[in-house]
């Protein structure tokens, strides 16, 4: 408990989405967690299917498990992330000689046009205002007939939560602190949109929406979880796309 001298300074506030400040924690509960490890990861990995010589880019990779696992299927992957800290926790899982960057989905990608078979964005769309920029960015390194894989925060289980309610057709954002996830003082903020906005801002970018899922946990994750599995196995918790690179028609010389 802080001392209560008059001359004490209260402490600075925690720094938001700061993933650098709790890596190791948040690492540690993504690689087990009902949500990630039987939930999120293996919904990912079925829709991505068969990766075999794919190059597929993890746009927030964090430390890497989903990378793992993809290059595990025999993908050729690259993985960036904003925090420093959760590539260099990357780095340790896949070997020095991956290919990893510090990188904000904020910024123009530092890649190649066509670089990638596939692009995944694993729960990281939400903590964008703007998808816009990012999207035509994920674009353009994607080669024709190349696919984006991503999964969100539900946007109704945000809905929900919001206190007090937002408009639903409104692009709003809220703090959570992880606080209980990662033992100290985490706020994380995320920018909720209705339904309609998403798939209206992968059409602008040019993609095409082929799925829209709302997926059941791994049953692996009954046993380990037996008091949770059936509440996630009844309830939202997140939605997954699949959205699709147009193959511009061939053009052949006129006879």
């Amino acid at each position: 408990m802080p001392n209560a001298e008059s001359h004490a300074q209260p402490a600075p506030p925690a720094q938001v989405n700061d993933y650098d400040s709790f890596a190791e924690a948040y690492s540690a509960l993504n690689e087990t967690s009902l949500l990630n490890a039987y939930y999120e990861r293996p919904a990912m990995l079925s829709l991505a299917g068969d990766v075999a010589g794919r190059r597929i880019l993890d746009a927030g990779c964090g430390s890497g498990p989903l990378l793992a696992a993809l290059r595990d299927r025999g993908a050729l992957v690259t993985g960036i992330d904003s925090s420093a800290g959760m590539v260099e926790l990357a780095r340790r899982r896949l070997g020095a000689d991956a290919a990893l960057h510090v990188a904000d989905l904020s910024d123009p990608l530092p890649f190649a046009n066509g670089a990638f078979d596939a692009v995944l964005a694993s729960l990281v769309l939400h903590y964008l205002e703007d998808w816009g920029p990012t999207l035509a960015e994920m674009r353009r390194v994607l080669r024709p007939g190349g696919r984006l894989i991503a999964s969100v925060q539900h946007p109704f289980v945000d809905y929900a939560i919001q206190d007090p309610r937002p408009d639903y057709s409104a692009t709003t954002s809220y703090t959570d602190d992880w606080a209980t996830l990662v033992g100290r003082s985490a706020p994380m903020t995320f920018w909720r949109r209705p339904l309609h906005a998403m798939t209206d801002a992968f059409t602008a970018a040019g993609f095409r929406l082929a799925v829209i899922s709302e997926p059941r946990p791994d049953p692996a994750g009954r046993e380990l979880y037996p008091d949770d599995f059936h509440g996630l196995s009844t309830k939202m918790c997140f939605l997954f796309f699949v959205l699709e690179m147009p193959v511009p028609p061939a053009t052949g010389s006129a006879e």
